[in-house]
Protein backbone atom coordinates (compact mmCIF):
# COMPACT_ATOMS: atom_id res chain seq x y z
CA UNK A 1 0.00 0.00 0.00
CA UNK A 2 1.44 3.38 -0.99
CA UNK A 3 1.56 6.32 1.43
CA UNK A 4 -1.16 8.01 -0.62
CA UNK A 5 -3.41 4.95 -0.35
CA UNK A 6 -2.69 4.67 3.37
CA UNK A 7 -3.75 8.28 3.92
CA UNK A 8 -6.91 7.69 1.89
CA UNK A 9 -7.78 4.61 3.94
CA UNK A 10 -7.15 6.54 7.14
CA UNK A 11 -9.79 9.08 6.09
CA UNK A 12 -12.40 6.43 5.25
CA UNK A 13 -15.89 7.37 6.47
CA UNK A 14 -16.63 3.75 7.41
CA UNK A 15 -14.78 2.02 10.27
CA UNK A 16 -13.01 -1.32 10.18
CA UNK A 17 -15.71 -3.92 10.94
CA UNK A 18 -14.74 -7.29 12.44
CA UNK A 19 -11.24 -6.73 11.13
CA UNK A 20 -12.43 -5.91 7.60
CA UNK A 21 -11.63 -2.47 6.19
CA UNK A 22 -14.10 -0.80 3.83
CA UNK A 23 -13.50 -0.88 0.09
CA UNK A 24 -13.66 2.16 -2.20
CA UNK A 25 -14.43 3.00 -5.80
CA UNK A 26 -13.39 6.12 -7.73
CA UNK A 27 -16.00 7.87 -9.86
CA UNK A 28 -14.15 8.65 -13.06
CA UNK A 29 -15.44 11.14 -15.65
CA UNK A 30 -17.92 9.56 -18.05
CA UNK A 31 -21.36 9.63 -19.67
CA UNK A 32 -23.43 7.86 -17.01
CA UNK A 33 -26.65 9.74 -16.20
CA UNK A 34 -27.04 8.26 -12.71
CA UNK A 35 -24.82 6.76 -10.05
CA UNK A 36 -26.63 3.44 -10.47
CA UNK A 37 -25.77 3.34 -14.20
CA UNK A 38 -22.07 3.78 -13.39
CA UNK A 39 -22.02 1.13 -10.67
CA UNK A 40 -23.78 -1.41 -12.89
CA UNK A 41 -21.10 -0.97 -15.56
CA UNK A 42 -18.23 -0.74 -13.08
CA UNK A 43 -19.26 -3.95 -11.32
CA UNK A 44 -20.48 -5.77 -14.42
CA UNK A 45 -20.17 -9.22 -12.86
CA UNK A 46 -22.52 -8.29 -10.00
CA UNK A 47 -26.28 -8.70 -10.39
CA UNK A 48 -27.73 -5.17 -10.93
CA UNK A 49 -30.49 -6.02 -8.46
CA UNK A 50 -27.87 -6.50 -5.74
CA UNK A 51 -26.35 -3.09 -6.47
CA UNK A 52 -29.77 -1.43 -6.42
CA UNK A 53 -30.70 -3.05 -3.10
CA UNK A 54 -27.43 -1.97 -1.49
CA UNK A 55 -28.09 1.61 -2.56
CA UNK A 56 -31.63 1.44 -1.16
CA UNK A 57 -30.28 0.16 2.16
CA UNK A 58 -27.77 3.03 2.31
CA UNK A 59 -24.73 0.76 2.25
CA UNK A 60 -22.71 2.85 -0.23
CA UNK A 61 -21.57 6.23 1.11
CA UNK A 62 -19.51 9.24 0.03
CA UNK A 63 -16.42 10.76 1.69
CA UNK A 64 -18.61 12.27 4.42
CA UNK A 65 -20.44 9.04 5.13
CA UNK A 66 -23.63 10.15 3.40
CA UNK A 67 -25.60 7.24 1.88
CA UNK A 68 -26.00 7.42 -1.91
CA UNK A 69 -29.20 6.79 -3.87
CA UNK A 70 -29.75 4.91 -7.13
CA UNK A 71 -31.34 7.86 -8.95
CA UNK A 72 -28.72 10.42 -7.88
CA UNK A 73 -27.15 12.29 -10.83
CA UNK A 74 -23.67 11.03 -11.60
CA UNK A 75 -20.95 13.25 -10.07
CA UNK A 76 -17.41 12.26 -11.09
CA UNK A 77 -13.98 12.75 -9.48
CA UNK A 78 -14.84 11.53 -5.98
CA UNK A 79 -14.68 8.35 -3.91
CA UNK A 80 -17.46 6.13 -2.65
CA UNK A 81 -17.05 3.61 0.16
CA UNK A 82 -18.71 0.29 0.95
CA UNK A 83 -18.13 -3.09 2.54
CA UNK A 84 -17.44 -5.99 0.19
CA UNK A 85 -20.13 -8.62 0.11
CA UNK A 86 -18.39 -11.98 -0.20
CA UNK A 87 -19.57 -15.60 0.06
CA UNK A 88 -18.92 -17.49 3.31
CA UNK A 89 -15.28 -18.49 3.68
CA UNK A 90 -14.04 -21.83 4.97
CA UNK A 91 -11.91 -21.16 8.07
CA UNK A 92 -8.22 -21.92 7.62
CA UNK A 93 -7.47 -24.41 10.45
CA UNK A 94 -4.11 -22.96 11.52
CA UNK A 95 -3.27 -20.32 14.11
CA UNK A 96 -1.17 -17.18 13.90
CA UNK A 97 1.65 -16.82 16.41
CA UNK A 98 2.80 -13.39 17.57
CA UNK A 99 6.60 -13.26 17.71
CA UNK A 100 6.93 -9.63 18.80
CA UNK A 101 4.76 -6.63 19.59
CA UNK A 102 5.62 -3.09 20.60
CA UNK A 103 4.00 0.30 20.07
CA UNK A 104 5.05 0.40 16.41
CA UNK A 105 5.57 -3.15 15.13
CA UNK A 106 3.80 -6.47 15.14
CA UNK A 107 5.76 -9.51 13.95
CA UNK A 108 3.98 -12.82 13.36
CA UNK A 109 4.55 -16.38 12.22
CA UNK A 110 2.06 -16.79 9.38
CA UNK A 111 0.92 -20.36 8.75
CA UNK A 112 0.64 -21.97 5.35
CA UNK A 113 -2.71 -21.57 3.52
CA UNK A 114 -3.59 -18.23 5.16
CA UNK A 115 -3.52 -15.24 2.82
CA UNK A 116 -1.62 -12.19 4.07
CA UNK A 117 -4.18 -9.56 3.09
CA UNK A 118 -7.72 -9.46 1.70
CA UNK A 119 -8.03 -10.07 -2.02
CA UNK A 120 -9.84 -12.30 -4.50
CA UNK A 121 -11.74 -15.07 -2.74
CA UNK A 122 -10.28 -14.25 0.69
CA UNK A 123 -11.52 -11.41 2.89
CA UNK A 124 -12.00 -12.60 6.46
CA UNK A 125 -9.66 -15.59 6.33
CA UNK A 126 -6.50 -13.51 6.02
CA UNK A 127 -3.73 -12.69 8.47
CA UNK A 128 -4.48 -8.96 8.40
CA UNK A 129 -8.22 -9.33 9.02
CA UNK A 130 -7.73 -11.87 11.80
CA UNK A 131 -5.16 -9.70 13.58
CA UNK A 132 -7.16 -6.48 13.29
CA UNK A 133 -10.14 -8.24 14.85
CA UNK A 134 -8.45 -10.44 17.47
CA UNK A 135 -5.99 -7.80 18.70
CA UNK A 136 -8.35 -4.82 18.30
CA UNK A 137 -5.89 -3.04 15.99
CA UNK A 138 -8.04 -1.42 13.26
CA UNK A 139 -5.12 0.63 11.88
CA UNK A 140 -2.81 -2.36 11.49
CA UNK A 141 -1.20 -2.52 8.04
CA UNK A 142 1.27 -4.93 6.38
CA UNK A 143 4.84 -3.83 5.65
CA UNK A 144 5.33 -6.67 3.16
CA UNK A 145 3.47 -9.79 2.08
CA UNK A 146 3.90 -13.53 1.97
CA UNK A 147 2.15 -15.76 -0.54
CA UNK A 148 -0.89 -17.58 0.79
CA UNK A 149 1.04 -20.83 0.39
CA UNK A 150 4.19 -19.58 2.17
CA UNK A 151 4.63 -19.69 5.95
CA UNK A 152 6.91 -17.70 8.23
CA UNK A 153 7.90 -14.28 9.50
CA UNK A 154 5.75 -11.34 8.46
CA UNK A 155 5.96 -7.75 9.72
CA UNK A 156 3.07 -5.35 10.19
CA UNK A 157 2.88 -1.77 11.44
CA UNK A 158 0.66 -0.79 14.36
CA UNK A 159 1.33 2.96 14.34
CA UNK A 160 0.24 4.64 11.06
CA UNK A 161 2.66 7.53 11.67
CA UNK A 162 5.62 5.10 11.73
CA UNK A 163 4.66 3.08 8.67
CA UNK A 164 6.46 5.22 6.10
CA UNK A 165 9.85 4.87 7.79
CA UNK A 166 9.60 1.07 7.94
CA UNK A 167 8.19 0.84 4.43
CA UNK A 168 11.19 2.80 3.17
CA UNK A 169 13.48 0.04 4.43
CA UNK A 170 11.79 -2.47 2.16
CA UNK A 171 11.77 -0.11 -0.81
CA UNK A 172 15.50 0.55 -0.37
CA UNK A 173 16.27 -3.19 0.03
CA UNK A 174 17.62 -2.58 3.53
CA UNK A 175 15.76 -5.55 4.98
CA UNK A 176 17.60 -8.88 4.96
CA UNK A 177 15.37 -11.92 4.38
CA UNK A 178 16.26 -15.57 4.69
CA UNK A 179 13.98 -18.34 3.44
CA UNK A 180 14.22 -22.10 3.61
CA UNK A 181 12.79 -24.61 1.15
CA UNK A 182 12.62 -28.32 0.51
CA UNK A 183 12.89 -28.94 -3.22
CA UNK A 184 14.25 -31.30 -5.82
CA UNK A 185 17.97 -31.98 -6.16
CA UNK A 186 19.97 -31.89 -9.38
CA UNK A 187 23.56 -33.09 -9.19
CA UNK A 188 24.39 -31.05 -12.29
CA UNK A 189 24.00 -27.87 -10.24
CA UNK A 190 26.84 -26.55 -8.11
CA UNK A 191 25.92 -24.70 -4.90
CA UNK A 192 25.90 -22.00 -3.80
CA UNK A 193 24.58 -20.34 -6.96
CA UNK A 194 22.77 -17.16 -7.94
CA UNK A 195 19.73 -17.09 -10.21
CA UNK A 196 19.01 -13.87 -12.09
CA UNK A 197 16.14 -13.48 -14.56
CA UNK A 198 13.39 -11.22 -15.78
CA UNK A 199 10.00 -12.01 -14.23
CA UNK A 200 6.72 -10.89 -15.82
CA UNK A 201 3.09 -11.72 -15.04
CA UNK A 202 1.61 -14.31 -17.38
CA UNK A 203 -0.98 -12.85 -19.76
CA UNK A 204 -3.41 -15.67 -19.04
CA UNK A 205 -2.92 -16.14 -15.28
CA UNK A 206 -1.81 -14.26 -12.16
CA UNK A 207 1.36 -16.34 -11.90
CA UNK A 208 4.78 -15.34 -13.22
CA UNK A 209 7.09 -16.35 -16.07
CA UNK A 210 10.81 -16.01 -16.67
CA UNK A 211 11.16 -14.13 -19.97
CA UNK A 212 13.90 -12.71 -22.15
CA UNK A 213 15.23 -9.30 -21.18
CA UNK A 214 17.13 -7.40 -18.53
CA UNK A 215 16.99 -9.30 -15.20
CA UNK A 216 14.75 -7.75 -12.56
CA UNK A 217 15.08 -10.50 -9.95
CA UNK A 218 17.95 -12.17 -8.10
CA UNK A 219 18.14 -15.05 -5.61
CA UNK A 220 21.12 -16.77 -3.98
CA UNK A 221 20.53 -20.49 -3.42
CA UNK A 222 22.54 -22.43 -0.83
CA UNK A 223 22.29 -26.17 -0.18
CA UNK A 224 21.98 -27.00 3.53
CA UNK A 225 21.58 -30.76 3.21
CA UNK A 226 20.70 -33.43 0.65
CA UNK A 227 18.62 -36.59 1.02
CA UNK A 228 18.33 -38.64 -2.14
CA UNK A 229 16.34 -36.76 -4.76
CA UNK A 230 15.54 -33.87 -2.41
CA UNK A 231 17.49 -30.95 -0.98
CA UNK A 232 17.02 -28.60 1.94
CA UNK A 233 17.92 -25.10 0.80
CA UNK A 234 18.55 -21.63 2.16
CA UNK A 235 17.23 -18.93 -0.19
CA UNK A 236 18.46 -15.33 -0.04
CA UNK A 237 16.41 -13.01 -2.26
CA UNK A 238 18.12 -9.77 -3.29
CA UNK A 239 14.90 -8.53 -4.89
CA UNK A 240 11.27 -9.09 -3.93
CA UNK A 241 9.33 -10.00 -7.06
CA UNK A 242 6.05 -11.87 -6.83
CA UNK A 243 6.60 -15.65 -6.56
CA UNK A 244 10.31 -15.02 -7.16
CA UNK A 245 11.67 -17.92 -5.11
CA UNK A 246 9.18 -20.40 -6.52
CA UNK A 247 9.88 -19.37 -10.11
CA UNK A 248 13.65 -19.40 -9.66
CA UNK A 249 13.68 -22.85 -8.08
CA UNK A 250 11.44 -24.24 -10.82
CA UNK A 251 13.61 -22.54 -13.43
CA UNK A 252 16.64 -24.34 -12.03
CA UNK A 253 14.81 -27.63 -12.49
CA UNK A 254 14.38 -28.16 -8.74
CA UNK A 255 10.81 -27.02 -7.97
CA UNK A 256 9.75 -26.61 -4.34
CA UNK A 257 7.88 -29.59 -2.92
CA UNK A 258 4.06 -29.24 -3.14
CA UNK A 259 4.18 -26.16 -5.39
CA UNK A 260 0.86 -26.07 -7.24
CA UNK A 261 1.86 -23.24 -9.60
CA UNK A 262 5.40 -24.00 -10.76
CA UNK A 263 6.61 -25.38 -13.05
CA UNK A 264 3.01 -26.16 -14.10
CA UNK A 265 -0.44 -25.41 -12.69
CA UNK A 266 -1.95 -28.26 -10.67
CA UNK A 267 -5.69 -29.11 -10.67
CA UNK A 268 -7.72 -26.63 -8.62
CA UNK A 269 -9.03 -29.16 -6.02
CA UNK A 270 -5.49 -29.59 -4.71
CA UNK A 271 -5.45 -25.90 -3.72
CA UNK A 272 -7.06 -26.69 -0.35
CA UNK A 273 -5.24 -29.91 0.51
CA UNK A 274 -3.96 -29.00 3.96
CA UNK A 275 -1.95 -32.23 4.10
CA UNK A 276 0.50 -30.90 1.53
CA UNK A 277 1.76 -27.40 2.39
CA UNK A 278 4.24 -25.72 0.10
CA UNK A 279 7.66 -26.44 1.58
CA UNK A 280 8.73 -22.79 1.68
CA UNK A 281 9.32 -20.87 4.90
CA UNK A 282 10.27 -17.24 5.56
CA UNK A 283 12.80 -18.14 8.25
CA UNK A 284 14.37 -14.83 9.30
CA UNK A 285 14.11 -11.09 8.77
CA UNK A 286 16.67 -8.49 9.89
CA UNK A 287 16.95 -4.70 9.60
CA UNK A 288 18.25 -1.58 11.29
CA UNK A 289 15.40 0.14 13.08
CA UNK A 290 14.88 3.63 11.60
CA UNK A 291 13.90 5.08 15.00
CA UNK A 292 16.38 3.50 17.41
CA UNK A 293 19.24 2.59 15.06
CA UNK A 294 19.51 -0.87 16.61
CA UNK A 295 19.76 -4.04 14.55
CA UNK A 296 16.60 -6.09 14.95
CA UNK A 297 16.03 -9.67 13.84
CA UNK A 298 13.06 -12.01 14.07
CA UNK A 299 13.04 -15.72 13.34
CA UNK A 300 10.22 -18.15 12.59
CA UNK A 301 9.49 -20.92 15.08
CA UNK A 302 7.91 -23.09 12.38
CA UNK A 303 9.70 -25.97 10.68
CA UNK A 304 9.60 -27.50 7.23
CA UNK A 305 9.12 -31.24 6.91
CA UNK A 306 12.54 -32.75 6.26
CA UNK A 307 11.87 -36.45 6.68
CA UNK A 308 10.18 -37.41 3.43
CA UNK A 309 6.69 -37.58 4.95
CA UNK A 310 5.21 -34.81 2.82
CA UNK A 311 1.86 -36.57 2.49
CA UNK A 312 1.05 -36.37 6.21
CA UNK A 313 3.02 -33.50 7.71
CA UNK A 314 2.03 -29.89 7.90
CA UNK A 315 3.83 -26.91 9.41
Amino acid sequence: MSSKSAKLMASAPLPVKNGVAPSRVYLQPGPWPTLYDFLVQRFQYTNPKVIYERLVRGEIVDELGKPQTADAPYQPRRWLWYYRDVPPETPVPFQLQVLHRDEKLLVIDKPHFLASIPGGRYLRETALTRLRHELALPDLSPLHRLDRETAGVMMLCIDPASRGAYQQLFQNREVSKVYEAVAGYNDKLSFPLTRRSRLETRSWHFTMDEVEGEPNSETRVELIERKGTLGWYRLLPHTGRKHQLRVHMAGLGIPIVNDLFYPALAPQPAYHDYRKPLQLLARRIQFQDPFTGETRAFESQLQLEWAGRFDTACV
